[in-house]
């Protein structure tokens, strides 16, 4: 397995998968042959990480190409990075970590708003919201009452957010997916379900960026 190791004033070993290539960054002085065991020991993860990239659809950053955000759909344009009501801009250089700065921020913005608007609708209490890079799911709640939302929610449409933020809050009366957690879901949105079958046709967003 070919890898790249970059050496610096550090403690510890660590391997990430990045655009297809394996990168190992290493203490200073660290020997070869332990970083090579290091690889080989991490094997099934780096294959299991370098195959999901290989299918991981890309976004089309360039100008004049469309990005659809909370179900409307805008176009790209060079620029100092903003989101516009019809128009995203974005620079030349770094265009994704642009964008995902931009989708944090309006993410957070729309979320908060759906949550605390059905919260105080149907009498829900929660303790915050935060907005966080997960790729494994669209949202979460704690024991506290706590919840946070992927950026990607950023990419369903806003029916779907609704969804999301319904689901997030039964979940600060039942932590589980049993029946009593899917009954207060109901409650709020009587076609949750179609729903959230749609939410799974949004899977792609979870693999880019």
């Amino acid at each position: 397995m070919e890898y790249t190791v970059v050496r610096s004033k550090r403690r510890t070993l660590s391997v990430c998968v990045r655009d297809g290539a394996v990168i190992v960054r290493s203490p200073l002085k660290y020997p070869a042959e332990k970083i090579a065991e290091f690889v080989e020991k991490h094997r099934l993860w780096i294959t299991r990480r370098l195959k999901e990239q290989q299918n991981c659809p890309r976004l089309d950053l360039s100008d004049g190409s469309e990005i659809e955000i909370f179900g409307k759909k805008r176009t790209i344009a060079a620029g100092k990075p903003a989101l516009g009501e019809e128009t995203v801009f974005l620079p030349q250089e770094k265009r994704e970590t642009a964008l995902i700065a931009l989708l944090k921020k309006l993410t957070r913005e729309r979320m908060s708003l759906l949550t605390s608007t059905v919260a105080e609708r149907y009498g829900f209490r929660y303790e915050k919201i935060t907005v966080t890079s997960a790729r494994t799911r669209w949202g979460s709640c704690n024991a506290k009452g706590s919840i946070a939302y992927s950026f990607r929610s950023a990419f369903v449409p806003e029916q779907i957010a609704l969804y999301l933020a319904v689901h997030e809050l039964c979940h600060t009366r039942h932590l589980d997916h049993s029946a009593a957690f899917w009954k207060c879901v109901e409650r709020i949105l009587p076609d949750y379900q179609l729903l959230r079958k749609g939410l799974k046709g949004y899977s792609w967003a979870m693999k880019c960026l």
